[in-house]
């Protein structure tokens, strides 16, 4: 079963943390991860925290985005701007968030995300990893 997972996701599959173990079980029990293409800027930005928060070395975040990079290439998706624009008009999140959903719906497959005003939002679509596991 293919998904698209938000940048975070990708995050916790890849940098260990409190929800590296859910992550892990998610990319074990599904096939492809699908992502938008904005997903590379997304995760460089999480790894920039990693790194100005000190638990991350420079040489340990260039080879996280370069091998989070190469497994995701032929995964990666466009969205189609109309759509985004139309969940843009209908909800409160940001762009990036849209994007999301549009790719997911797109599909007609689930988006897995933490992120709560999706997960409320685009109920219809949006699944946790804890929810998605059961």
């Amino acid at each position: 079963m293919n998904v698209v997972v938000d940048t975070n996701v990708v995050a916790y599959y890849w940098i260990p943390g409190p929800f590296n173990d859910q992550a892990v079980t998610l990319r074990v029990a599904t096939d492809d991860w699908l992502v938008p293409r904005l997903w590379r800027s997304e995760f460089r930005n999480v790894l920039a925290g990693f790194l100005r928060g000190g638990h991350l070395g420079v040489d340990e975040a260039k080879a996280l985005a370069v091998a989070a990079e190469a497994e995701l290439l032929d995964f990666e998706r466009d969205v189609d701007s109309t759509a985004v624009i139309d969940l843009v008009a209908s909800s409160r999140l940001s762009a990036y968030d849209c994007e999301l959903v549009a790719l997911a719906r797109s599909l007609g497959i689930a988006l897995v995300t933490e992120d709560a005003a999706i997960l409320e939002q685009f109920p219809e679509v949006a699944v946790s990893m804890e929810a998605f596991a059961e």
